[in-house]
């Protein structure tokens, strides 16, 4: 039986009986290399962003304890994850004490005139389930209510990593390199010229709704996320792969290639927006020259975050995800992809050229996920080396091509369209094959394998 890539496989045997104690440890052994990892990671990004004389990812969410913080959906949404371990009751019961910590957050804060926001009991309650889970847990319910926090925390510190991220762009990469990608762009047909000016003509209708879709992408993501992840309190496990993942993998590599090919965007190169710094003042009206394309000298402000775009990566896997679930929902994810693409372009945050990287980028990533998840096979190993190659030699030609692409636009503009085209063909056909046999999902029993009722977290 074929099943879509995002599938929800058991981890237990075909017969419904749990694993066996090998696989068990590795799965354990798994999780605790990818936590060791990610802490280490957050460790290093802490200590580079000390050097710039700011603070990093940690220190901003330990301040969240207490301080008001930056983003209170964003808690809530990795509250919301958390949740997604527990049974009903629990979850009502810690939604109920999140908010009455927030309450109480907002009345002091109130009371001595200090900054007013909330989220602080969503972290709160976060942080609880995870000294529950040490202090009153043994064994898989352990392991699951650890996994459901650090799930919730990894999603605000990812987010938290990308803010960091964005500000050592803007540091260490004194220039940028819009007028490569620009020139660039003339093979594709100047979308994003094109695109704004459209959006300008149909402005404000337009502009309105494209600032929801393009602000609230993790908002539609995270319902994608949880819509996967709904059964997890009742079978007592979570899927191998689904959409949170992804996106935070996406999150943590992207940035990386920001550093090698740092870009600010349209608005900001060749837009009012960059002001005294941009090239000059021409997007969307006017179409830039074609030359010799050199280094531009930008602020140590804006953030070199255009190469690839990661709104369309996550759109684009928002969109893959989408599939296994209802028609509104699959309706909501092409609907998210549209916008989003249209935003990135309409806005002038990005080039055509860093979206079509940013498509690769994405099924390139979600083809490793799934195939580490799922198992790897010959196509799936094939898919990833093609995805990469086709994204380095995207990135190679941006670099050292431009004026070429743009002089035979005939030619090089299907090129690039082709070589994104056959990574969304390579997904799309190993996504129609599928890799895992579709099993009766195990619903929670109703005792635990010694006959001893199932804990209950309040």
């Amino acid at each position: 039986m074929k099943t879509s890539p995002t599938h929800i496989p058991t981890r237990t045997r075909p017969d419904g009986g749990p694993l066996p104690p090998a696989p068990r440890r590795a799965a354990a052994a798994l999780w605790v290399t990818a936590g060791v990892t990610a802490l280490g990671f957050l460790v290093a990004l802490e200590f580079t962003a000390r050097g710039y004389g700011v603070a990093g990812p940690l220190t901003h969410q330990v301040r969240e304890v207490v301080l008001a913080p930056e983003s209170g959906p964003l808690l809530y949404a990795g509250l919301a994850l958390t949740l997604v371990v527990l049974t009903w009751r629990q979850r009502l019961v810690a939604l109920a004490a999140a908010i009455g910590v927030d309450v109480v957050f907002f009345l002091v804060r109130w009371a001595a005139g200090a900054d007013m926001n909330f989220g602080n009991g969503a972290l709160w309650v976060v942080l609880g389930c995870a000294a529950v889970a040490l202090t009153r847990r043994t064994g898989a319910e352990r392991a699951l209510l650890l996994k459901g926090a650090g799930l919730g925390l990894l999603l605000v510190a990812g987010h938290k990593t990308g803010d960091t991220w964005l500000l050592i762009t803007s540091q260490t990469r004194t220039t940028v390199l819009d007028a490569y990608v620009a020139t660039a762009d003339h093979a594709l047909g100047d979308p994003s010229w094109l695109v704004g000016r459209l959006v300008e003509a149909t402005a404000p209708v337009s502009t309105g709704v494209l600032h929801v879709v393009y602000g609230q992408l993790p908002l539609a993501a995270a319902l994608v996320g949880l819509y996967q992840l709904r059964h997890v309190g009742v079978e007592r496990r979570f899927p191998r792969h689904h959409l949170v993942r992804t996106f935070l993998v996406i999150g943590l590599l992207g940035p990386a290639v920001y550093m090698v090919f740092p870009v600010v965007g349209p608005v900001y190169a060749y837009g009012a927006d960059g002001g005294a710094w941009a090239v000059s003042h021409l997007w969307p009206d006017t179409l830039p020259s074609i030359g010799t394309p050199q280094p531009i000298p930008f602020d140590e402000i804006t953030p070199r975050n255009c190469m690839p775009s990661l709104h369309t990566a996550w759109a684009v896997t928002l969109f893959v995800h989408s599939r296994e679930g209802s028609r509104p929902m699959r309706f909501a994810g092409t609907f998210w992809l549209a916008g989003t693409l249209t935003a990135t372009l309409g806005f002038g945050y990005h080039y055509g050229a860093d979206v079509i990287a940013g498509v690769v980028f994405a099924l390139t990533v979600e083809t490793a996920m799934r195939s580490l998840a799922h198992g790897w096979h010959r196509p799936a190993v094939l898919l990833v080396a093609h995805g990469t190659a086709v994204f380095a030699a995207l990135l190679a030609s941006y670099r050292f091509l431009p004026a070429q692409l743009a002089a035979h636009p005939w030619i090089y503009g299907p090129a690039l369209t082709l070589a994104t085209a056959s990574v969304i063909y390579g997904y799309a056909r190993a996504a129609g094959r599928g890799t895992t046999p579709k099993l009766p999902r195990q619903r929670r029993p109703t005792s635990s394998p010694a006959g001893e009722p199932q804990p209950e977290l309040a």
